[in-house]
């Protein structure tokens, strides 16, 4: 069910990302962040009126160092496109598994254990390998800011999913989890949408039924990816959960082809094959590793 989840999320995050890109022409990346997290908030409440649950949360602290660092890395990643060609900064943000093994790695060494997932780490490294072949980012000499600045936002990203995981742990339902983040997206995105308005007011101004559906499309299929990919987190294996997360880059592929008909050449299919195999390495290398446990767990006594 892990993998399942995060391959949902990665669908969502696929489908929020072509939103954006065409809503991009209707309004400003603050007004996009506004709406994507007040009708996240939106959306949630109505499933608490629906289904039960309540917002009271006894770790505000952790809620808010999860909102705004995950702001910082998603407002630092769309900054790099401005910086940077798209697939380099896609490539440099998706570094955030490999900064999620090394964080893992070093809590390991830290602590003493010897037990780090090797097997599983060289499966992310893999999955990368496909993400720079099928995008082929490059790079020049005078984009060292962009490169760093791509980079810390990968390094952010997975400190937020960290965190992201501590809180499911901890008992946090995930659509807690999401509120949270999305009431800080809102009002980075009111800030940031009101400061470069001067002063005015966010939003207003004229709509079209095109930017509307895309605005709702894009910000109901961050919160649906926001809940998945914290359920997967707190279900099971950190890395293999960041090793899914590549499949964002397939689905994302796949849209550009039948929305924008892009064309790929046999790198591109070669880098998708890679990220699609190494998911699968991951999944049953992970499953392979539960499998000993689960039998523990069901084996029964024999009476003497």
């Amino acid at each position: 069910m892990q993998s399942l989840w995060m391959l949902f999320a990665s669908l969502m995050f696929s489908i929020m990302g072509v939103c954006v890109k065409l809503a991009s022409d209707h309004y400003s990346i603050a007004e996009i962040v506004l709406s994507r997290g007040l009708i996240g908030m939106l959306f949630i409440v109505v499933l608490i009126l629906l289904k039960g649950g309540t917002l009271k949360t006894p770790m505000p602290r952790q809620h808010l160092w999860r909102g705004v660092i995950g702001v910082i890395a998603l407002s630092l990643w769309f900054y790099s496109f401005s910086l940077l060609p798209v697939a380099t900064a896609t490539t440099l943000n998706y570094t955030s598994s490999i900064w999620l093994a090394a964080i893992l790695f070093g809590a390991a060494w830290w602590r003493g254990n010897s037990r780090f997932e090797w097997g599983m780490a060289f499966t992310i490294l893999l999955s990368f390998i496909g993400v720079m072949l099928l995008l082929r980012p490059s790079f020049d000499a005078d984009q060292t800011t962009g490169g760093m600045i791509a980079l810390a936002s990968g390094l952010l990203s997975a400190v937020a999913y960290l965190q992201v995981r501590r809180l499911g742990k901890l008992g946090e339902p995930e659509y807690r989890v999401v509120f949270y983040f999305s009431s800080t997206s809102a009002l980075a995105g009111l800030a940031g949408s009101i400061l470069l308005s001067g002063g005015g007011i966010p939003l207003w101004h004229a709509h079209s039924a095109q930017g509307l559906a895309l605005l709702i499309t894009l910000s109901l299929s961050a919160t649906l990816a926001q809940m998945a990919m914290t359920r997967a987190y707190r279900l099971g294996n950190p890395l293999l959960t960041a090793n899914l997360q590549y499949t964002g880059i397939v689905f994302s592929s796949i849209w550009g082809i039948l929305i924008w008909h892009d064309q790929m050449d046999w790198r591109g299919w070669l880098g998708t094959a890679v990220i699609l195999i190494s998911g699968l390495l991951a999944t049953f290398y992970n499953q392979k590793k539960a499998r000993p446990l689960s039998s523990l767990h069901e084996e029964k006594p024999v009476a003497g």
